[in-house]
């Protein structure tokens, strides 16, 4: 599972097939059978257009993708979450996280050995603790479709988007966040057990958040944007609410358009 974590990072566009053959290349026999089944535990699809790439449970509603063309100006107008797995020396966890689009603020996290909505319930709580996005978003996983998780986010007014069926680009900050995490942190440490893994990541989320500069803020941490780039007042203008920021690009304007090289 750690060596299709990682070929999958890499080549995210492989289906079970090729990564069987990458693996038999590196002289690991497996079979592609295996392989789709550890991939199926693991939440790893390949990423391409097709149906059903992303399950909601039976009877969950999909909400529509609300960002496609929006320019991401100022913090809390974005969050993402999503899910991503950990391998540790013995089994592996999963890993929940919400972060703020424009300043790539990590807001909260959570692991969890079970693929349920109460971890990610959990993480949105507190998050939401440190303020409210105007639009939120997910895939169209149960966990983000489950009636506990969007009517929390409609409860605090906030609108939900989903991504598409199939579209890798769509939620692309929070995937680059997965490769950072995994490459400077969970593949460097080799948890033993989930008690290390949550000690660990918490020490690396606090470097990430606060010490580690982002070319695309201009060499600034995501702590650094998420608090000094003021939330832009809302005005009303007829019956259309319009937000007016000032200086909205006084750091890093972010057009999903124009996506940067490094998370």
């Amino acid at each position: 599972m750690k060596l299709i974590d990682r070929q999958y990072l890499a080549t995210p566009f492989y289906g079970a097939r090729k990564i069987a053959a990458c693996q038999k290349n590196k002289d690991y026999l497996v079979n592609r059978k295996r392989v789709r089944r550890l991939m199926r535990l693991m939440g790893l699809k390949a990423i391409y257009r097709c149906p059903r790439t992303s399950k909601p449970r039976k009877g969950h509603k999909i909400y529509p993708y609300l960002l496609k063309g929006l320019k991401i100006a100022w913090p809390n107008q974005v969050w993402a979450a999503d899910i991503t797995y950990v391998p540790m020396a013995k089994g592996f966890l999963y890993l929940v996280a919400i972060i703020d689009w424009y300043s790539r603020y990590v807001l909260s996290w959570r692991l969890s050995n079970t693929l349920d909505a109460g971890f990610c319930i959990a993480a949105l709580e507190e998050a939401l603790k440190k303020g409210k996005p105007e639009i939120f978003n997910t895939d169209q996983g149960s966990q983000f479709t489950s009636e506990d998780f969007t009517a929390l986010l409609k409860s605090r007014g906030i609108r939900i988007s989903m991504d598409g069926k199939g579209s890798y680009n769509d939620n692309l900050f929070i995937e680059r966040l997965w490769r950072t995490v995994k490459y400077e942190e969970v593949y460097l440490r080799a948890y033993q057990d989930g008690r290390e893994a949550r000690v660990s990541l918490d020490n690396y989320f606090r470097f990430y958040n606060t010490e580690r500069p982002h070319q695309a803020l201009d060499y600034r941490t995501p702590a650094e944007v998420f608090v000094t780039i003021p939330t832009p007042v809302a005005t009303m203008k007829g019956d259309m609410i319009e937000s007016l920021a000032s200086n909205p690009l006084r750091t890093a304007g972010l057009n999903l358009n124009l996506v940067p090289l490094l998370s």
